[in-house]
């Protein structure tokens, strides 16, 4: 029989040794909780990093020509590559090689896109960096590919499929931006449509309007088919764009026997007689327009004094439309009236109204009034755009040019979300990259990959890819967009010269936005899905600073 004494003798060891095993059970969980923490990091774009700097024009003679999406056999940690030339627009950076870091990724979210598993899949992590040496070029290289080798990934064989690897952040210089909305508050927009296509351009419309003090005047109509819209229907939609950050106006007609070519041009004085003493321009558009930066629009208008006459607008792409309709700034790429030149067709209102059944369209009458009681003549703006090209409208989003204004997207691109990435990166919508010469990243729109590389033969990136259709004019010297779209390329077959990944999905998580770029499979292969995450890199060091985690 033990004593008292002795049994505690005996047990101090079992005790001792317990101890020793909790505590270190305590340090591999403090462990293992800072390793959650740093790998949720790396999956929204917090991970390691690669500096790109985009004001960097030094030349590189490395002639590799390594893919920018790896194959199996390639290797796991993207080695770069440089290359020779370049475009007279394009500028040329390096990158720093550095090995792939361990990534957790929540694939959940794909079940809600559009995508048949299984598929294959790869992700890259981009943060963004203003700088006041970058510049927004038609095109910048970057000696790496832009995503490692692709995993497939089938939740519903393996529904804990986990990204095995990503590669390290890549950090990219972009032009200095604001993080504020820019004030428009002396820009009046208008615009003619019914409730129901207004419901419609809400989330367009929100995107580029909300928070910038702008005004925008919508005039209400009646549908073609059912009754005019109940005075509660529009002053609930009203109170919720105004809710929404909108300051909107939803009105009637002037006169309800008024068709749409009156309704439209009847927001020139109806703006205008709403004017404040700081309203500069009077800008009359159509439901489908978006302006991908306001910033930008503003910048442009800046250079044009509002005190004086000034028709500013775009052309349509299609010469045949410019010689059928007139040298005219088109509704859809939006109609610039400054405040002196809005002043004198408020003057004679009654008597251009009145000669309406000479114009076949809103924006011919603007034209119509301008030329027949001033001598001020069209400011063409070739930025403004009325899109009234055929066919696929892939070689104007990817041609690396400042877009100020977009039409007639709706039902095929969803430039709302194309537009999302404008809250980390600024006017990068549509900004291009070119990776390892062969995989071009048209910010918000597609990933196209060029099998055959950058030296191609006829595959200039300074050229717009033609993949639009146009009508053309007989004996004109002008084929159809030169005035427009020129200089361009001739269309690449898909598939064989050009592999296109376009925009499905675009989704703000937090302070990142991730964009999904998908290629379909044909002939019983897997849909391909390359995802990007972009942040800004202030959120990348605030975040990884809190957590006391090292910068790598």
């Amino acid at each position: 029989m033990y004593t008292r004494r002795g049994f505690i003798i005996r047990l101090a060891p079992i005790i001792l040794f317990s101890l020793i095993i909790l505590t270190l059970r305590l340090q591999t969980n403090k462990q293992g909780v800072l390793e959650k923490f740093a790998n949720r990091l790396d999956s929204y774009g917090y991970g390691g990093n690669k500096h790109i700097n985009t004001s960097n024009n030094g030349d590189h003679n490395d002639n590799s020509n390594t893919s920018s999406i790896e194959s199996d056999k390639g290797n796991d940690n993207g080695g770069s590559s440089g290359g020779s030339g370049g475009s007279r627009s394009s500028k040329k950076v390096a990158a720093n090689n550095t090995a792939p870091m361990p990534c957790v990724d929540d694939l959940e979210w794909i079940d809600s896109i559009d995508i048949v598993f299984p598929i294959k899949y790869a992700r890259r992590n981009i943060v963004v960096r203003p700088s006041s040496e970058a510049r927004r070029a038609s095109i910048t290289k970057v000696d790496e590919p832009l995503f490692g080798k692709l995993q497939t990934i089938d939740p519903f064989r393996d529904p804990a499929s986990k990204i095995q690897k990503c590669q390290d952040s890549l950090i990219l210089d972009v032009p200095v931006f604001s993080e504020t909305k820019v004030n428009a508050s002396h820009l009046y927009f208008g615009m003619a449509t019914t409730l129901e296509r207004l419901e419609g351009s809400i989330p367009s419309i929100t995107r580029w309007l909300a928070y910038t003090q702008a005004k925008l005047f919508v005039i209400i109509r009646k549908p073609e088919e059912g009754p005019w819209p109940k005075p509660g229907e529009v002053s609930q939609k009203q109170a919720r764009l105004r809710k929404n950050g909108l300051d909107v106006t939803l009105l009637p007609p002037m006169s309800k026997k008024e068709i749409y070519t009156e309704n439209f041009f009847s927001l020139a004085k109806i703006m205008y007689s709403s004017r404040k003493n700081n309203t500069e321009w009077f800008i009359l558009m159509d439901d489908d327009t978006f302006f991908p930066s306001m910033t930008s629009l503003v910048a442009m208008l800046h250079k044009y004094d509002a005190a004086q006459q000034y028709y500013v607008g775009g052309l349509s792409e299609m010469w045949w439309s410019v010689a059928r309709y007139g040298y005219m700034a088109f509704g859809g790429a939006g109609i610039f009236l400054s405040r002196a030149l809005a002043e004198t067709i408020d003057g004679v209102y009654e008597t251009c109204q009145g000669e309406m059944h000479k114009a076949a369209g809103g924006d011919e009458r603007v034209m119509r009034c301008v030329y027949e009681h001033t001598e001020i003549k069209l400011t063409n703006e070739p930025g403004l755009h009325q899109m009234d090209i055929g066919g696929d409208y892939s070689g104007i989003y990817e041609s690396g040019r400042m877009l100020l204004s977009l039409h007639h997207w709706k039902g095929v691109y969803p430039v709302d979300l194309m537009n999302l990435v404008a809250d980390i990166c600024g006017d990068c919508v549509f900004q291009r990259w070119l990776f390892s010469h062969d995989t071009v990243l048209s910010n918000g729109f597609s990933i196209a990959i060029y099998p055959k590389g950058e030296q191609a033969e006829g595959l200039d990136f300074y050229k717009a890819e033609e993949t639009w259709t146009s009508s053309t004019v007989e004996e004109s010297v002008n084929p159809g967009t030169a005035h427009s779209l020129s200089p361009a390329r001739p269309k690449l077959a898909l598939d064989e010269e050009k592999i296109q990944y376009k925009l499905l999905e675009s989704a703000i998580v937090g302070d990142v936005v991730r964009q999904s770029y998908v290629h379909r499979g044909k002939d019983g292969e897997m849909d391909t899905l390359l995802v990007l995450y972009w942040s800004r890199e202030k959120s990348y060091e605030t975040t990884r600073s809190a957590l006391k985690l090292p910068r790598t």
